[in-house]
């Protein structure tokens, strides 16, 4: 069954204005259904993978007319995968500035491959477009809000991915490992040979412990027993390929203010689950309130990014544990949130916060008004 995508129609209206759109994403994040959906309601449209080998060799070159030759009279091209292609910035700069009449979608699973290639080349050139997982307002859009209100439970436990969402809990477990395996070995394992397959599962089990706390570099090295160069270079590929996020400290005007923590969070509970292989029911669980933090912050960056809203994402502590789970900074307003699974009987309010930045606003995200925070 189709769910439509929220980014669907942002990607509609860039097209066929002289620049090549980006779509990237984690692997099956449903990045190749999109391509072909677009390609359906468009005529004269090629969908081309570029892992085939015989579709590499045919596009890594920089002579146009073999390009336009290759690509023949289509107004659309698909090139799906296309960090396969060596030196497909300079491919796509020739083919938007050779063949301009010609609309051209590149995706790619692995942002550090792909951005890496294109980035330069394609300055002025391009529009970039994030896919996540499903988001709840997509869910939201298609089933009811009282649907998706009713299956709050499943999502927290096996996340939101394509593949997950209709399936049974046991149905559901295999493709997360499935999908988890893919990330670990893949994509960040491949990319520069990295050797450390071990590392990065123990340092990924100890990220996924201690979602909604704030990470020490010192105490995972202790932990892991390897340098914190190494640590914060695994955490940025990572990052990159879609598995984390980082939020930084919020600080401004108090000297009280922790001015450079991190707190790290997961692009897909299941994904998290998956990790640590916990997926039980909520009430056997001691992880709810990291979850539920993990879970708000995520649909808010997809609703975000997917209605193109740029706005900085923080959090905020003082050295003496008064702290504040997620703030945005929007044309210069302040929005502060606090994430509690159950509704609290009595709303504490950030007073030294409050106080201390004019024009902010404040609310608590339960899970009776996350619909209206995430959608």
């Amino acid at each position: 069954m189709k769910i439509p995508r929220t980014i669907q129609s942002k990607i509609v209206s860039n097209l066929f204005k002289n620049k090549v759109i980006v779509l990237f994403g984690a692997r099956r994040t449903g990045k190749t259904t999109l391509s072909k959906f677009l390609i359906e309601e468009i005529p004269d449209s090629r969908y081309i993978n570029c892992e085939l080998l015989q579709n590499k060799v045919a596009l890594e070159t920089t002579n146009s007319e073999l390009l336009k030759s290759f690509i023949g009279d289509n107004r659309l091209i698909v090139l799906d995968e296309a960090q396969h292609i060596n030196n497909i910035g300079l491919v796509l700069k020739i083919l938007v500035d050779t063949y301009p009449e010609i609309q051209i979608i590149a995706t790619g699973s692995s942002s550090f491959d792909l951005n890496h290639q294109i980035s330069e080349p394609l300055t002025g050139r391009s529009r970039k477009f994030l896919l996540y997982p499903f988001s709840i307002e997509e869910l939201a859009n298609k089933y009811g809000k009282a649907e998706v209100g009713a299956k709050l439970e499943k999502f927290l436990r096996f996340g939101l991915y394509p593949e997950v969402i209709e399936k049974t809990e046991v149905d559901s477990i295999e493709e997360l490992n499935d999908i988890a395996s893919n990330y670990l070995y893949k994509d960040v394992l491949q990319f520069e040979r990295l050797k450390r397959p071990e590392l990065l599962l123990n340092l990924l089990r100890a990220l996924a412990l201690q979602i909604g706390n704030e990470i020490s570099y010192n105490e995972l090295s202790k932990l892991l027993g390897e340098n914190i160069h190494t640590l914060k270079r695994y955490i940025e590929l990572l990052e990159k390929s879609f598995v984390i996020f980082r939020l930084s400290s919020f600080s401004r005007n108090l000297r009280k203010e922790i001015a450079k923590g991190q707190k790290i969070y997961f692009f897909d509970l299941g994904i998290r689950n998956a990790i640590i292989q916990n997926f039980n029911p909520i009430e056997l669980r001691n992880d709810v309130g990291g979850m539920w933090e993990n879970f708000c912050i995520t649909e808010r960056v997809k609703y975000l990014s997917n209605h193109r809203k740029f706005a900085n994402l923080y959090f905020w502590r003082t050295y003496d544990q008064k702290e504040i789970d997620y703030i945005e900074e929007h044309e210069g307003k302040l929005k502060a949130f606090e994430f509690k699974f159950s509704k609290p009987k009595n709303e504490k309010l950030p007073v030294d916060f409050l106080n201390e930045y004019e024009n902010t606003s404040f609310q608590i995200v339960h899970n009776q008004n996350y619909l209206d925070f995430v959608s």
